[in-house]
């Protein structure tokens, strides 16, 4: 029983190093992270970048930017606009109290419950409890990003008046050194 209970708690510490970095910029293909685009029309794209909870909303709209800009360079046009652009804040509250309950379980704010339990199990779904006698519990905000934008690319240069407009070169050398792929993150 000791060999299994080191296993899982080395199997957590695993997973929690592997979740200690912020999204990089990477198609989602495995996970939910990262960046997705569908095509729309033969010159139109919506496209989306999705960040874990360690990525700022300044990384997400960078890195949906830098796709655009790729998106537009690879189909061969020369600028893109914006058409529609949108930024959802997921939060939800997590405690780091000494005791839990159920798969996936976490204490904070639920709703019309107030403050207690929620967990999911595979077997029973989702439950809530409440304990009126725990006094010691740590509740930290998780917030997480995804930045989405419909895009229509074009030849030549961008018109000088429209804010929405922009120059796929351009957005490619500016924001070129924010950008952090999987490859540069050091294990």
């Amino acid at each position: 029983m000791r060999k299994l209970t080191l296993l899982a708690l080395a199997a957590a510490g695993l997973i929690l190093t592997a979740c200690a970095t912020a999204t990089p910029y990477q198609a989602a293909v495995d996970s939910s992270r990262g960046y997705s685009e569908q095509r729309i029309e033969s010159n139109r794209y919506r496209v989306s970048f999705s960040g874990n909870s360690l990525t700022n909303l300044e990384t997400v709209e960078n890195y949906l930017l830098y796709r655009a800009a790729e998106l537009t360079k690879q189909n061969g046009y020369d600028y893109f606009v914006i058409a529609d652009r949108n930024t959802e804040k997921k939060e939800r509250y997590s405690s780091s109290s000494g005791f839990g309950a159920g798969y996936g379980s976490h204490f904070g704010y639920l709703g019309h419950y107030g403050f207690g339990w929620s967990y999911y199990s595979p077997f029973y779904g989702y439950g809530y409890g409440y304990d009126p006698f725990f006094d010691g519990y740590d509740i930290r905000q998780i917030t997480r990003y995804t930045a989405t934008a419909e895009i229509a690319m074009y030849h030549g240069e961008k018109p000088a008046k429209n804010e929405k407009a922009y120059q796929a070169d351009e957005v490619l050398k500016e924001l070129g050194s924010k950008i952090v792929r999987p490859e540069d993150i050091k294990s």
